[in-house]
């Protein structure tokens, strides 16, 4: 499957809540049918994850689970969405994860038996294989485990299938460090690609084994890497942004092979994602704050249809365990949006979510439903992956330059050169796929790389 078409062509169709493809799940959330549901993700404080510890361990996520559900109840929430990204010990060790899953998805089936609360429960297994450097990527005890988890835990109750895949990582940090725009472009359109073909492939195949949903994969290693390090000053911040716009061509690949979505939270490139396939997306910003800091904390939200807070831990704050208080967060901003939705005033909120950030950062005006529909564009009008991720960041470049020309977007000054650097690097690179594949072997370190894993 290629997208050659944008499901959504029209900025002022790209709105929060609502999807041209819907899905509905198992217990009744339709997502991407015109509700916002909040989607809350939850991890363990510092504990020893181990099968010895495991009672300790199901006790504390079973905690979790019912004191969302029981707030959510209060709140009178019209339904939620819970993610469990397992733990590296946990896709090691599949029974594990499979265990935790079954438990929590039975407090949900509870839950909407006694009160009708409608959810659905995303299972995110760690991407183990790049526990190993140069990684195995299609073979080996890490992917057979890690496969094992998605069958086992969509078996025990799962209904969304999800992952923050790392083909092509293992030459992407090096190029981050360095601001390598050709290696970025290699990393994300070539090899993470090709291995995103490979992996959901296989995920797809499971989910239609089992009667779930294969959901959506995330750039998290690339472009949220890349907006950490700008925040903190590391990288430049148009660097930053232009990582984003390629990384959608990555992400795609997940819809190509029959992802259906919701994509997941931490992709920032969501916005891409549903303007060309019509899936729903699942969106982060202000509310991650618990885990990490973000320029795009209201933009994100502009176009989401399930808003989470990315992974908090189980601690206690003064208002109660950090996932509910989280939970409750997520719960009033989805109100908040639900009801100007009702109201026929989403698109001046969408807009207001969106004015209040874009003139601050690049990586924010990019997210920008205008700005998303014209990089959407050049991405499916593109022969191959690597001319749509190479044309992606060619845009964003355009459409970082004109706001700055126009005042509408603050830049330091010691970021302008990067503009036309990162232009001229771009321009200079081969237009043929197989050029470019060339050239980047003969530079690339063989050390790192386990060419055969990519078909190269």
């Amino acid at each position: 499957m290629r997208f050659k078409d944008l499901a959504i062509s029209a900025p002022s169709q790209l709105l929060y809540g609502t999807a041209p493809h819907p899905l509905t799940t198992r217990r009744g959330l339709v997502i991407g049918g015109g509700t916002v549901y909040p989607e809350v993700n939850f991890t363990l404080p510092p504990t020893e994850v181990a099968p010895a510890n495991l009672p300790a361990i199901r006790a504390m996520y079973c905690d979790m689970v019912q004191d969302i559900c029981r707030r959510a109840v209060e709140l009178e929430a019209e339904g939620l969405v819970l993610e469990f990204e397992t733990l590296i010990e946990m896709t090691t060790n599949p029974q594990m994860a499979i265990e935790l899953t079954k438990a929590m998805c039975d407090i949900l089936d509870d839950h909407h038996q006694k009160s009708g609360l409608k959810s659905a429960f995303r299972i995110t297994p760690n991407d183990t294989r790049e526990l190993v450097r140069p990684p195995f990527m299609r073979k080996g005890e890490l992917w057979d485990k890690m496969m094992l988890t998605f069958e086992g835990c969509a078996k025990a109750g799962a209904d969304l299938l999800a992952i923050e895949s790392t083909g092509g990582k293992e030459l992407h940090d090096d190029a981050l460090l360095t601001c390598d725009i050709a290696q970025s472009l290699f990393a994300l359109t070539i090899l993470g690609c090709r291995d995103m073909a490979f992996l959901w492939e296989h995920i797809v195949r499971i989910a239609r084994a089992t009667g779930t949903h294969a959901s959506g994969d995330t750039a998290c290693g690339f472009g949220n890497t890349a907006m950490v390090l700008a925040e903190k000053r590391y990288i430049p911040r148009v660097f930053a942004a232009v990582v984003r716009a390629i990384s959608a061509v990555r992400s795609m690949v997940a819809y190509e092979q029959g992802a259906v979505g919701p994509g997941k939270d931490c992709g920032y490139e969501n916005p891409f994602l549903k303007a060309i396939t019509g899936r729903p997306m699942a969106m982060e910003g202000k509310t991650a704050a618990c885990a990490h800091a973000s320029p795009v904390g209201n933009v994100a939200a502009a176009t989401c249809d399930l808003w989470s807070n990315e992974s908090v831990q189980h601690v206690k704050l003064l208002g109660g365990m950090a996932p509910t208080v989280s939970a409750e967060q997520l719960l009033y901003d989805c109100r908040l949006m639900n009801v100007a939705s009702r109201d026929g005033h989403a698109p001046m909120l969408r807009d207001w979510l969106t004015e209040s950030d874009v003139h601050r950062d690049p990586q924010a005006l990019i997210l920008a439903p205008a700005n998303v529909i014209r990089i959407a564009k050049v991405i499916v009008a593109a022969d191959t992956r690597y001319a749509a991720g190479r044309q992606a960041a060619l845009e964003a470049l355009a459409i970082i330059t004109e706001a700055h020309a126009a005042g509408a977007l603050k830049l330091p000054d010691q970021e302008l050169p990067w503009l036309d650097m990162l232009r001229d690097t771009l321009a200079g690179l081969p237009s043929s796929e197989e050029q470019f594949i060339s050239r980047m072997m003969a530079t690339v370190d063989r050390t790192k790389l386990r060419a055969e894993e990519y078909c190269l």
